[in-house]
């Protein structure tokens, strides 16, 4: 009893606080499920198939409020799902410190920046709407898909600034494509992808799967009613913590 209730407050805070800045629930539940004792394949496998409730909780709120574009959608979706399945097929044989700490590098340099830019994610103004344009930004999303299947610690945020950097998105519809995308449909390539080549904890997954739903929905709701600069916020928090603990371990 006392473990599942551990493990739905980890589940339910991790994805509340993913929800809402766009990204960012391995940064509390899978460093959780290591340190309960599951090896990194397992524990990575166990939090992926855990994080797709999170892109359902939060899908079911953001769909009742955002107009969000079904083309731009499946470009995410055709560019970044490549890259999350090739990174998933690696990482069970590839584990490398260094790459984990220059994550980290990237990471806190993505919450820095949004910090020296105050109005980043202020407002929507597309951009990068031509050929050239779409190839860069599918470019990155395959590469951010790569960490996405093999790190996986806060890589949605990385998604979320690439949506807002290069696209023109604003936070909050930024968020709600990586919510809804890299939550739902990548973190399920990946999950996928991580319980044919290995194993997942299968006992842990109900409760793991009802606290990444509600913190899913509660983060979502959250993001919707406070508005860019709270988002804004959020994220830049997440990104500077989440950067901290994979540089130092």
């Amino acid at each position: 009893m006392i473990e599942n209730l551990a493990l739905f407050l980890i589940s339910y805070v991790a994805n509340l606080f993913s929800a809402f800045s766009g990204g960012g629930a391995g940064l509390v539940q899978l460093p959780a499920l290591l340190f309960l004792g599951l090896p990194f394949g397992v524990a990575l496998a166990t939090h992926k198939v855990a994080s797709v409730a999170l892109g359902i909780g939060a899908t079911l709120r953001h769909l009742r409020s955002s107009s969000l574009e079904r083309d731009f959608m499946l470009f995410i979706l055709a560019t970044g799902l490549p890259g999350v399945v090739l990174g998933a097929s690696l990482i069970l044989s590839v584990k490398d410190r260094h790459a984990e700490i220059a994550l980290g590098i990237l990471t806190l340099g993505l919450g820095l920046y949004s910090i020296w830019r105050k109005q980043l994610g202020q407002e929507h103004l597309p951009v990068h709407r031509n050929r050239s344009g779409y190839l860069l930004g599918g470019t990155g999303l395959f590469f951010i898909g790569i960490l996405n299947g093999s790190l996986t610690s806060g890589t949605g945020l990385f998604v979320t600034i690439w949506l807002i950097r290069w696209f023109g998105l604003d936070y909050q519809r930024a968020v709600a494509y990586t919510l809804i995308l890299v939550g739902l449909f990548w973190n399920g390539a990946g999950a996928l992808t991580l319980g044919l080549l290995g194993d997942i904890k299968w006992e842990w997954l109900p409760v793991l799967i009802v606290g990444s739903l509600l913190g899913g929905y509660s983060g979502a709701h959250l993001s919707i009613t406070k508005g860019n600069r709270w988002i804004k916020r959020g994220f830049e928090a997440v990104t500077i913590v989440l950067g901290i603990k994979l540089i130092f371990g």
